[in-house]
């Protein structure tokens, strides 16, 4: 179960990172219906007042993303310097092997501690016959196991999504996990289980511990005695993995879908535009020079209606139109309308669209359906 436990906590990390991303689709693979593109909304405005407000809004995200960028690079500082800080150790250190084991033995007054394939003890308890041999077998299950490289993992995430506390319970529940691993390999070389616990309660006093090491003392609880006696039955194991195994298909049908990847643009004004396009599994339509020529095709030919520009009212229609397989448009329609005849000055504009390079897929012409929001802002 300390297995599979590794196991579920990596794999549900990986697992959430992946699947968002839509590498593939399942519906794709089933279904022929029509795929769809959902654009950014495009924003039309009719005064400077309300663009200088969306400038904050954009400075407020540069700010944010720099803050991001300035604390990542803190923490990826700090990780540089604790593992750099094993290898000083090794170079100031005398070391040796112990039953095929490199030793570390350090001068610093800390416990027995593993990183990558050596394990630090401290010299003086090593010379003077203190550290006992459970220790030992104790470190050295972590580095057969390659615990290491489930820390590592897990403190890179660390650092990407820094703003996200999920992690730091993630890192807990995986070093803990790392503990039972470790117990359990003690207990079936050495077999004195009530003699490993008391010394595991000795040293449950010593709080200290070093950043991405294995360590002894981490997190000493009842829970952790009370696993090296506990037994889990084998159809509780077996009901656990499928019950995992069955979210896991689940969570994989639900955000596979057959839905292109949006290409996304922000537009504000008639000459204010910007641009990003995503790769998809379909070879999506292309409005002559591009996505983001466009935007700006629309927002230079949409006219507010004068009656909303006198009420100076604010809203969202949403178009839906049909790329063709020549490339023109159809079926265009208004999916949401604000009234005061933007439906149809949308439509207008939208008809008055030269003809797109059309869709393919494996090599053959398809209809590709978009959705287009629009945002009105006409008020002072």
């Amino acid at each position: 179960m300390f297995r599979f436990n590794r196991a579920y906590l990596l794999g549900s990390l990986v697992f959430s990172l992946i699947i968002p991303l839509q590498l593939f689709s399942i519906g794709a693979l089933f279904s022929t219906q029509i795929k769809t593109i959902q654009l950014d909304e495009i924003m039309i405005v009719s005064n400077k007042e309300v663009l200088n407000k969306l400038n904050f809004n954009e400075i407020l995200m540069y700010v944010l993303s720099i803050a991001y960028v300035v604390i990542a690079m803190i923490l990826i500082v700090r990780f540089l310097v604790n593992v750099f800080s094993f290898y000083r150790k090794m170079k100031k250190s005398k070391i040796q092997l112990v039953n095929g084991q490199k030793v570390v033995l350090t001068k610093e007054s800390v416990l027995p501690h593993s990183f990558w394939n050596t394990i630090f003890i401290n010299q003086e308890d090593f010379e003077n016959s203190k550290i006992p041999s459970e220790l030992i077998a104790h470190e050295k299950a972590h580095l057969q196991q390659k615990h290491t490289l489930d820390i590592l993992f897990i403190e890179i995430l660390k650092i990407l999504f820094w703003f996200n506390p999920l992690f730091v319970f993630y890192e807990k529940a995986i070093k803990l996990n790392h503990e039972f691993l470790a117990d359990e390999a003690v207990n079936k070389q050495f077999g004195e289980v009530k003699s490993y616990q008391n010394l595991l309660l000795d040293f449950a006093s010593h709080k200290s511990t070093i950043a991405l090491a294995s360590n002894i003392n981490y997190l000493i609880t009842k829970k952790r005695l009370l696993m090296m006696t506990k037994k889990e039955s084998p159809v509780k194991i077996g009901l656990k993995v499928c019950t995992v195994c069955a979210v896991y298909i689940l969570l994989l049908f639900v955000f596979s879908n057959d839905s292109i990847a949006q290409s996304s643009g922000n537009f504000k004004n008639q000459e204010d535009y910007k641009i990003t396009l995503d790769t998809t599994s379909v070879k999506e339509p292309q409005f002559p020079g591009g996505i983001n020529q466009f935007y700006m095709f629309v927002g230079k030919n949409f006219k507010i209606p004068a009656e909303l520009s006198k009420k100076q009212l604010d809203g969202k229609l949403t178009m839906e139109f049909m790329v063709e397989k020549d490339g023109s448009l159809s079926e265009i329609k208004a999916v949401k309308d604000l009234g005061y005849g933007l439906a149809d000055e949308a439509i207008r504009v939208l008809k008055l669209s030269p003809k797109w390079i059309p869709a393919s897929e494996n090599g053959q012409p398809v209809r590709v359906s978009y959705t287009l929001p629009i945002t009105i802002m006409a008020n002072k």
